[in-house]
């Protein structure tokens, strides 16, 4: 399968006879990426709010997820479990953590999380093998490392943070390095592909992508 990042939160996912997710389709105005330009059988949407939920950027008419449940839409396995959002607070807005299953190669995107996951939840998304990881935006560092550390997952892919197109008040890709102990980061890729989850390696990885620009 593969993996590209087309800025902040949102990425779309394909493999060969499968359905082709996008996640998170954001509005331009508001993240400063360029327009979306996609298309996609399955549309998940973890967060009702303007960098997430620009459903109309995405053709296809594809089946949209909006909310925690469990899915299979063209041979892919769907769990969403809601983190963010049990409390009335404006500040805290729903958000629904969505793990998909290509094959046994299982891919969470964490949406906008900003709390550590219960037991049950981490049980209920199975083995995560790749996580995609807001690490610039509201979940402190210390909180970020204790959900890694519960999933452990085999790639770990930042998304969420600053970079020269975005506009949004985000912390650099830098400080999450740092948290991981990492003082080079990574030359960023245009997409991540893995063939099989035994190809993944055993101790977890950051692999950074450069946004396209569809």
């Amino acid at each position: 399968m593969e993996i590209t990042w087309f800025g902040h939160a949102c990425f779309r996912l394909t493999e060969r006879g499968l359905a082709t997710v996008v996640t998170d389709p954001f509005d331009s105005k508001e993240t400063g990426y360029e327009p979306l330009k996609l298309k996609a059988d399955i549309l998940t949407i973890s967060q009702n709010t303007p960098g997430h939920n620009n459903i109309a950027s995405v053709k296809g008419d594809p089946y949209t997820i909006t909310g925690p449940g469990e899915f299979e839409i063209g041979s892919v396995f769907i769990t969403g479990v809601q983190t963010n959002g049990h409390t009335k607070k404006e500040a805290d807005p729903r958000n629904t953590l969505f793990v998909f299953d290509y094959n046994n190669i299982t891919v969470a995107h964490l949406g906008n999380i900003n709390r550590v996951p219960t037991q049950a939840e981490v049980e209920a998304l199975g083995n995560v093998k790749i996580a995609l990881v807001p690490v610039g935006g509201t979940c402190a560092p210390e909180k970020l490392s204790e959900i890694i550390s519960l999933l452990e997952p085999n790639i770990i892919i930042p998304m969420m943070y600053h970079t020269p197109a975005s506009k949004m008040k985000l912390k650099p890709l830098t400080d999450f390095l740092k948290t991981m102990g990492i003082d080079k980061e990574p030359e960023p890729q245009p997409s991540f592909v893995v063939k099989s989850g035994s190809n993944l390696p055993e101790e977890t990885k950051v692999v950074v992508l450069d946004y396209q620009r569809n």
